[in-house]
């Protein structure tokens, strides 16, 4: 399993309605991709970095995030969407440590 996350600062203001357009589009984008499982969307309250959202998805393994990472409906909204409207950004994707 992996688990891909990201937390993100968009350049629309938090509640403007091109900030709630964008995580309409993005939800109904990622999700509609085959071997996305679990997908949440986040606001991120730590008073320790700046980022506002996050989004948090797992895959069953590296191939189906693979498969997710090319899929031309993600490829597309990076460089239509992503690329354009997000300020910054951090990703970290997890797996499980095996032991413990």
């Amino acid at each position: 399993m992996i688990r891909h996350t990201v937390v993100f600062t968009l350049k629309h203001p938090p509640h403007s309605l091109e900030a709630k357009r964008f995580l309409h589009d993005a939800k109904k984008i990622l999700t509609g991709i085959k071997g996305v499982t679990h997908f949440e969307q986040l606001r991120q309250v730590s008073p320790k970095n700046d980022y506002q959202f996050g989004f948090s998805m797992e895959f069953a393994d590296q191939a189906a995030y693979t498969r997710y990472n090319d899929h031309p409906d993600h490829v597309a909204f990076v460089r239509d969407r992503w690329v354009p409207e997000v300020e910054a950004f951090m990703e970290i994707d997890y797996v499980p440590l095996g032991w413990g």
